[in-house]
């Protein structure tokens, strides 16, 4: 995780004030929507992204901060360095989007706008998969999984965004990089 991720995760108001309910205690949806005043939905949607980043753990349904995260970015200002310069692609829109969703080769989060979730998914497929070979689908899963730890989403929900967004293709339980698929940088 990079400052900026972190940063991004905390940057709405709602976020921050749910967070904030976990860290002070309060373990349920419940809880955190009676502690900060937001409504059910909106603290749904605030756990769904900081679940996803990594900052909020649910450990057979009781909520806890992941609060050693911030020192993991503290320690790390190379990690930041190094994040930016893989994903200078350009644009400064897409490297933005690169880095709040990617860390080297490890995926932070799935964005939920499918265009952008095209983008994130692209650029780490071209990282990983030549083009014009074909892998087998367990050697997908193991490509797949290295992605997800931590992200919140399994390798096989990966594997099918990217075949559903046409960046990989499959046939046979076989699977390839789509040759007129962009790396969305």
């Amino acid at each position: 995780m990079t400052a900026q991720v972190l940063a991004g995760l905390l940057a709405d108001e709602t976020r921050l004030r749910v967070f904030s309910a976990i860290v002070l205690g309060a373990a349920t949806p419940a809880e955190i929507a009676s502690a900060t005043g937001a409504t059910a939905k909106e603290v749904a949607l605030a756990l769904h992204r900081l679940t996803g980043g990594g900052l909020v753990a649910d450990d057979d349904g009781r909520l806890t901060a992941a609060t050693g995260r911030f020192k993991e970015v503290l320690r790390s200002p190379a990690g930041a360095e190094r994040a930016v310069a893989e994903t200078d692609t350009g644009d400064e829109g897409t490297a933005f989007l690169l880095r709040t969703f990617v860390d080297g080769d490890r995926l932070l989060g799935v964005p939920s706008r499918l265009g952008r979730r095209r983008t994130v998914l692209a650029h780490l497929a071209h990282r990983h998969f030549r083009p014009g070979e074909r892998y087998p689908e367990r050697a997908v899963n193991d490509i797949l999984r290295g992605w997800s730890d931590g992200s919140g989403t399994d390798h096989v929900a990966i594997r099918r965004y990217l075949v559903e967004l046409d960046v990989l293709d499959r046939s046979d339980s076989t699977y390839w990089l789509r040759t007129e698929a962009g790396t969305g940088s």
